[in-house]
Order: structure tokens, then C-alpha cells, then sequence
């Protein structure tokens, strides 16, 4: 017995010495005890739109066909009858919510949402703080001259950054008439150039849901036509530092798709003020709602307290 415990003590030990693989150290660290901020809006009907495109409607999935036992075509999915929450979505366009802009969005030969690598997924993040600008003057566009203010403080951008421009524009997102209205902060085509072919970032994100108010939208076009992406409709840039965070970027991947809803989360040093830590919200399980859900006016599933 004696013998037994000790060669399971050894056994334990060796285990403890042997070293994670890969980049498992990195993630214990460095990122399991970060902060998470989350950079997106959640979609649903109202929300900003341009006009032109209609609006996002949803509504309970409803089945195609008679399944025998179980339901009816045309009968809607309900907790009640089928124990499942199924919920349709008709999308007016790809432009919507906080996205992904591909260069196919302005340029039939540039590339689509499904042609973005996987290499896009994490990156470093720069946020440049125009928020007191914009304060004054809500039409504001950023330039050059605010990169390098940025740089002064903070040292050159790294090559393949995202850089975000935090205008706090994104607080309007619940008035869409004022969001949408003219002026709106915008980025300068000059300011963009020297991001992409001097600092050679990644992409550019931005609050509003252009790049500039100009008519002709001349900033945007250059970005798409020069076969360059965009984030548009980013939120909570006041809560991420302006340098030394990552963002990790995920998005829907329709085939040829000229525009993509879009999740992007900053991960901040753990001693950053703002943000979760996995162990704060873990993920896993996830929290129960505080009421049952149910379909309100615009069949979004929210919580209603009886």
C-alpha cells in the first residue's frame, strides 16, 4: 500500500513538471485573467437602418411541412407545444448592425465576407480618441494629425492592427433618426491612406455607420476600392485603453456576402478598469433569464416577469 501511494505521488508530481503545450501558457497568463469588453451592438428591430433598405422584421420560425407528433405546417414554434425557442429573421440587408465591411461592398472586384482568412481573428488594438472633437463639432473628421498625436503617447502603430476611432457616436444608437442624421463624425480619405499604406493596419472601425458625410462618401470608396475592410456600428470604445488591448474578431461568413454582422470584443490587461474576466462570467453554464421569455411587440424573445 505504501508502495502504491508513493508511486502515485511521483506520478502526480511528474505531471505538475510537465509544461502546457503550446500556446495553453500563453492563454493562462495572459488572457484567462484579462478583461473582456464586448464591442457590439445586439440587433433587433428599430435599430439604426438607412432607409433605403427597409427594416429587419423577426417572427417565430414556423414549419415547412407537417411533422406527424410533433406540428402542423405554417404553426409557429413555441416552448409550449414543441419545447423549443425558434426564432425567423428577414433581412432587408447586410448592412446592418455592427459589421464587417468587405471591399465587395464598393468594389464588384473586390473580396467578398467568405474570402476574409482565419488570420484575421485576433489582433492588436488601437483606439484613437476623437470623442472630445466630436463633442464640439459632431461632424468632425479625424485626420492625420490625430494618428500622430496617438503615436506621441503611445509609440508607432504595429503593422496589422485594428485601429478604432471612438467618437462616442455610438450612443445615439437608440435615437436612429439622430444616428443615421447628418453631421456624423467621419474619418478623412488622408487620415486613411497614412493607416494603410504607411502603418499598414489591418482595418479601420468606426461608431457611425459610414466612413465620412461627404456626398460622394469619398473616404469609403478609396478604403473599399483599394481593396480594403471596415468595422462600422462599433460601440463602447470609451470603456477599452487606447493602447495595449487585443481584439478578437468573429463574423457571419455568407458566401459572396457584401457585408457581415459582426462580434468584436477587446481584451484588456487585467488590471484595466473596465471589462469581465472569464472567471467573473465564465461562459459556461450560462445564466437563466430572470423571467420566462416570451415574444414582445417586435417578437424578440425578452424575459416578461408575470
Amino acid at each position: 500500500m505504501r508502495n502504491s501511494i508513493g508511486a502515485i505521488a511521483l506520478l502526480v508530481a511528474g505531471c505538475a513538471n510537465i509544461s502546457a503545450p503550446g500556446l495553453w501558457p500563453t492563454y493562462q497568463s495572459q488572457l484567462e485573467g484579462a478583461k473582456y469588453i464586448g464591442l457590439t451592438h445586439a440587433f433587433a428591430p428599430g435599430d439604426p437602418a438607412w432607409p433605403g433598405f427597409g427594416r429587419l422584421r423577426v417572427s417565430p420560425a414556423r414549419a415547412a411541412i407537417d411533422v406527424p407528433g410533433l406540428i402542423k405546417k405554417g404553426e409557429a414554434f413555441t416552448y409550449a407545444e414543441q419545447a423549443a425557442g425558434i426564432t425567423a429573421y428577414d433581412f432587408p440587408t447586410d448592412q446592418i448592425g455592427t459589421q464587417l465591411d468587405p471591399p465587395a461592398h464598393g468594389s464588384a472586384l473586390g473580396a467578398t465576407i467568405s474570402d476574409f482568412p482565419a488570420t484575421i481573428a485576433l489582433r492588436p488594438l488601437v483606439v484613437i480618441d476623437v470623442s472630445e472633437k466630436t463633442r464640439a463639432d459632431p461632424g468632425y473628421v479625424a485626420t492625420i494629425g490625430d494618428i500622430t498625436a496617438w503615436e506621441h503617447r503611445h509609440g508607432k502603430i504595429p503593422a496589422g492592427a485594428v485601429v478604432m476611432f471612438r467618437s462616442d457616436w455610438s450612443k445615439h444608437w437608440r435615437e436612429p433618426d439622430r444616428f443615421l442624421a447628418r453631421p456624423f463624425p467621419g474619418i478623412s480619405v488622408d487620415a486613411l491612406k497614412f493607416l494603410h499604406l504607411e502603418r499598414h493596419i489591418l482595418f479601420h472601425g468606426h461608431e457611425p455607420f459610414d466612413t465620412d458625410a461627404t456626398p460622394d462618401l469619398v473616404a469609403e470608396r478609396w478604403l473599399l476600392t483599394h481593396d480594403f475592410a471596415q468595422a462600422e456600428g462599433v460601440t463602447n470604445l470609451d470603456q477599452v485603453p487606447e493602447a495595449g488591448a487585443l481584439v478578437a474578431i468573429g463574423f457571419a461568413r455568407p458566401e459572396g456576402g457584401t457585408g457581415g454582422l459582426a462580434r468584436f470584443v477587446a481584451i484588456a490587461p487585467a488590471s484595466w478598469r473596465y471589462g469581465e474576466t472569464i472567471a467573473q462570467s465564465p461562459g459556461a453554464p450560462l445564466p437563466r433569464q430572470e423571467a420566462p421569455l416570451e415574444r414582445d411587440i417586435d417578437n424578440v424573445l425578452r424575459p416578461h416577469k408575470r
